[in-house]
């Protein structure tokens, strides 16, 4: 629960300087893994500002994310990771409240290379996302599953999922 209370800490500091960064948005999310290891990310979004096949359906846009992720495993088995993904994002419709699908594929960095059970294999992770939710009033709401891999370049390389729900807000 400290770690919460530290990650809240965290993201109400970080709001005041990221208010000041008109581009940036800030997310928030909490979860699981696939060994039912508690996950916290704060991230911090910046939109491409483009908009690809516009139609009366909807669009395709996109965002860079930035992340740091704490895994409240055991004691011995605790992680935080920092990652960095482009990711594209399908907005359906034009109405004030915008369904959307969501997929990327960046990096992330591990502190450690154990997870759990898990035995990473290197610190270096590659990070495939995929999502869904709803973007309304400058907010968003969505579920996401992580998978963290490092694509088969060490062994071993036994990778790790995470599902989150998580909330946006443009600033």
């Amino acid at each position: 629960m400290n770690k919460v209370v530290t990650l809240a800490a965290l993201a109400a500091l970080s709001l005041g300087q990221m208010a000041a960064v008109q581009a940036a948005d800030m997310s928030f999310a909490i979860g699981q893994s696939s060994e039912s290891t508690m996950v916290y990310r704060l991230g911090a979004q910046f939109d491409f500002n483009r908009s690809w096949f516009e139609t009366d359906v909807g669009r395709l846009t996109g965002y860079w994310d930035a992340g740091y992720t704490f895994w409240d495993g055991d004691e011995t088995s605790s992680n935080h990771s920092l990652s960095v993904t482009p990711v594209f994002v399908y907005e359906f419709g034009g109405g004030n409240v915008k369904p959307y699908i969501e997929a990327g594929i960046g990096v992330a960095a591990f502190a450690h290379t154990e997870l759990e059970d898990k035995d990473l294999g290197s610190s270096l992770q590659f990070e495939d996302r995929l999502g869904f939710g709803l973007r309304f009033a400058g907010q968003e709401v969505g579920l996401r599953a992580l998978h963290y891999s490092n694509a088969g370049l060490k062994q071993p390389n036994d990778g790790v999922e995470a599902y989150t729900l998580h909330y946006r807000i443009s600033f």
